[in-house]
C-alpha cells in the first residue's frame, strides 16, 4: 500500500463521498458483497484500531491510501469526537475521491456511527452506511452459544454504561455485553446486584470469529475471577443457552483449530492451500522458498514457440502451473495467444495445472486419473503410432531443475521430446530472523512440503523445523527427502495433491484431538509443548 490516492474521473471540485463500511466482527469471509464491492472502488481507507489491513490488501486497489483512525500522531486512542474530525478533514482534503471509513464489525453498533455520520451531514459532505455483521450476534454464533431458544426468546444488549434494565434480570433472557475488562466488570457486577442469578451462566470470549478465539465458561457469580485473565476487549454472554455450547461449539473445535502452519511456498501458488487450511480452523504463513525467473537467454523458447506455432508438435506437455504461465506470457509477448494452439495434443500432470490451461481457453487432452505426477503421466500417455500419429515430437517446456523421468519414459514410448527450459527456479532469500527462529524454536505447529525442493530449500534458507513441528509430505519422493534432511514424517497424502495433502493434516490433528479427549486430557497444538515432556529427537 501507498501514500498515494488512485486516479478517479471525478473532477476535483466534486465533494468527496464518504462510506461507512462495516467490516464484521474479525473472520473476513463475513465481510458483506456490499462492503467488498464499497473497498474495491476506495481511493482512501480510514481504518478502526480494531479493523484488519488484511481486508483492505484483499479488496482495495493497490495504491489505496490507508489512515489510521485508532491512534493519533503521539499513539494516544482517538475518541469518537477526533475521529469525526479526522473523517471530515480527509473528505476535504481528498475532494473528487471517494473515501472508505471501515470500521469494525458493524458501524452503527458501538462504533461511533452516528457521531462521525453528524459530523459529515454538518459539513455538507455525501456519505452512505453499509452495514456490517455485528460481533454481537456473530461473536455468540462462533462460540457455540445460540442467543434464543424455545425458552429463551428474549435478547439483551448492554451499553457501554453498563446500566441494567428490569428486563436484564429475567432468569430467561439473554444478555451480551462488549467491552474491555473494566466494561465488563461494572455491568456484569451490576446485573447481579439488580438480582440476576448468580450461577447464572456466562461465556467469556476473546479474538470472536478469527483462529485465535478463546472461550471461558463461568458463572455470574465467578465472572468477576474469570475476567482478571481477560486481555483487551471481549464479549460476554449471560443467560441458559450458555448451557448449549457443549453440544454446539463448531468453529474451536475444527482439527486445526488455532494451528498455525508453514506453507513453504510462493503467494501465488499458496492460495488453495491457505483457503484449506482455513477451512479447518488453521492460520497460513506463507515463506517462498523458491523464485522464479526467466531463462537466462530466450533462444531456446522462441525456437520451441516457432515450432509450436508451424505444426512441429504433436504434443505438448504441462508439468506445473509456472510451465503453462512462462509459454503464456512468451506467446503473448510475441503478439500471439491460445490459437497457436489449434490441431495441438494438450497433457498437464494434474488437476491445478490443468485449471490454470482452462483460465487460458485450454482444455487438455489428458490428465492423469491417478498419480499426478511425471509417472502419472507416463502411464496414461499413448505410445507413438507411426500410422496414427502424424508427427512424432513432443514439447516439453519445464523448469531447469526438472527431472528426467518424463523425458526417458516418452523416448522409450517411441516419441521425440524437446526439453525445453521455460523458466529457471532459484532459491529464494532467507525470511526474517524472527520467521527463521519460529521454524527452528517450535512456533509453528505444522509445515506442508509439496515437493522435495521445498524441503531443501526451506532447510537451506532457513534451518530445519523444530522436532515437535508436525511434518506433512505431498508424496513419497517427498517424504524421503524430508527424511534425507533428518525430519520425522508425520503425514503422508494418499494421492499427490494439495488439497489430499490439508485434508490428511486435519486428520492428523482430529486424531490427536480424540486422543487427548480420551485420555481427560486438554487438547494441545504441537506448539503448545509440555514443560515436563522430553524433546523427542527426528528419527
Amino acid at each position: 500500500m501507498t501514500a498515494t490516492t488512485s486516479t478517479t474521473l471525478r473532477p476535483a471540485t466534486t465533494p468527496a463521498t464518504v462510506t461507512f463500511v462495516g467490516a464484521g466482527p474479525g473472520d473476513p469471509g463475513l465481510l458483506t458483497l456490499r462492503a467488498a464491492e464499497a473497498l474495491s472502488r476506495a481511493d482512501v481507507v480510514i481504518l478502526d484500531q480494531l479493523a484488519r489491513e488484511n481486508v483492505v490488501g484483499r479488496h482495495c486497489p493497490q495504491d489505496v491510501e490507508i489512515i489510521d483512525a485508532g491512534h493519533g500522531d503521539h499513539g494516544q486512542p482517538l475518541t469518537h469526537a477526533a475521529n469525526a474530525k479526522l473523517v471530515v478533514t480527509t473528505a476535504k482534503s481528498h475532494r473528487g475521491c471517494t473515501v472508505v471509513r471501515l470500521m469494525d464489525g458493524d458501524p452503527a453498533t458501538f462504533n461511533g456511527l452516528a457521531e462521525e455520520a453528524l459530523a459529515c451531514a454538518k459539513a455538507g459532505i455525501p456519505f452512505e452506511v453499509v452495514p456490517g455483521v455485528s460481533a454481537v450476534t456473530a461473536v455468540p454464533t462462533y462460540a457455540g452459544v445460540p442467543l434464543t431458544c424455545a425458552t429463551s426468546t428474549a435478547v439483551h444488549v448492554m451499553g457501554m454504561s453498563g446500566a441494567v434494565d428490569h428486563a436484564c434480570t429475567d432468569p430467561n433472557a439473554t444478555v451480551v455485553a462488549v467491552g474491555n475488562t473494566d466494561v465488563l466488570m461494572r455491568g456484569l457486577g451490576a446485573l447481579l446486584e439488580a438480582g440476576r442469578a448468580a450461577d447464572t451462566p456466562v461465556a467469556l470470549t476473546q479474538c470472536g470469529t478469527s483462529v485465535a478465539q478463546v472461550t471461558a465458561t463461568t458463572t455470574l457469580g465467578e465472572v468477576a475471577s474469570a475476567l482478571r485473565t481477560v486481555q483487551g476487549p471481549a464479549l460476554a454472554v449471560v443467560g441458559p443457552t450458555v448451557a448449549m455450547r457443549d453440544a454446539l461449539s463448531w468453529f474451536e473445535t475444527k482439527p486445526l483449530f488455532g494451528w498455525n502452519v508453514l506453507v513453504p511456498r510462493t503467494k501465488e501458488q499458496s492460495g488453495s492451500i491457505v483457503g484449506r487450511l482455513a477451512a479447518y480452523g488453521a492460520v497460513a504463513t506463507i515463506v517462498p522458498t523458491i523464485n522464479v525467473e526467466p531463462p537466462r537467454t530466450p533462444q531456446q523458447m522462441d525456437r520451441a514457440i516457432t515450432g509450436l506455432v508451424t505444426g512441429r508438435y504433436e504434443w505438448i506437455g504441462f508439468t506445473s502451473v509456472n510451465a503453462v504461465k512462462a509459454i503464456r506470457e512468451r506467446l503473448e509477448a510475441l503478439g500471439l495467444d491460445a490459437r497457436s494452439f489449434a490441431g495441438l495434443k494438450i497433457a498437464a500432470v494434474g488437476g491445478v495445472t490443468a485449471k490454470a490451461l482452462l483460465a487460458w481457453g485450454l482444455n487438455p487432452d489428458l490428465v492423469p486419473s491417478g498419480e499426478q505426477s511425471a509417472r502419472g503421466l507416463l502411464e496414461e500417455w499413448p505410445p507413438f503410432d507411426d500410422i496414427l500419429d502424424p508427427i512424432n515430437r513432443v514439447l516439453l517446456p519445464r523448469a531447469d531443475i526438472a527431472t528426467d523421468t518424463l523425458v526417458a519414459g516418452l523416448l522409450d514410448m517411441g516419441w521425440e521430446v524437446d526439453d525445453v527450459t521455460a523458466y529457471r527456479t532459484v532459491r529464494a532469500a532467507p525470511p526474517a530472523p524472527e520467521v527463521r527462529d519460529a521454524i527452528k524454536g517450535g512456533a509453528f505447529d505444522a509445515v506442508v512440503f509439496t515437493s522435495s525442493s521445498t524441503v531443501r530449500n526451506l532447510v537451506g534458507i532457513a534451518g530445519k523445523p523444530h522436532a515437535t513441528t508436525v511434518v506433512a509430505c505431498i508424496g513419497p519422493a517427498t517424504a524421503k527427502t524430508a527424511q534425507e534432511h533428518g525430519l520425522r514424517v508425520d503425514v503422508l497424502a494418499a494421492t499427490p495433491a494439495a488439497d489430499v495433502l490439508i485434508d490428511a493434516l486435519a486428520d492428523y490433528g482430529a486424531a490427536r484431538a480424540h486422543a487427548a479427549a480420551q485420555a481427560g486430557e486438554p487438547v494441545r497444538r504441537p506448539s503448545q509443548r509440555r514443560p515436563a515432556t522430553r524433546r523427542r529427537a527426528r528419527s
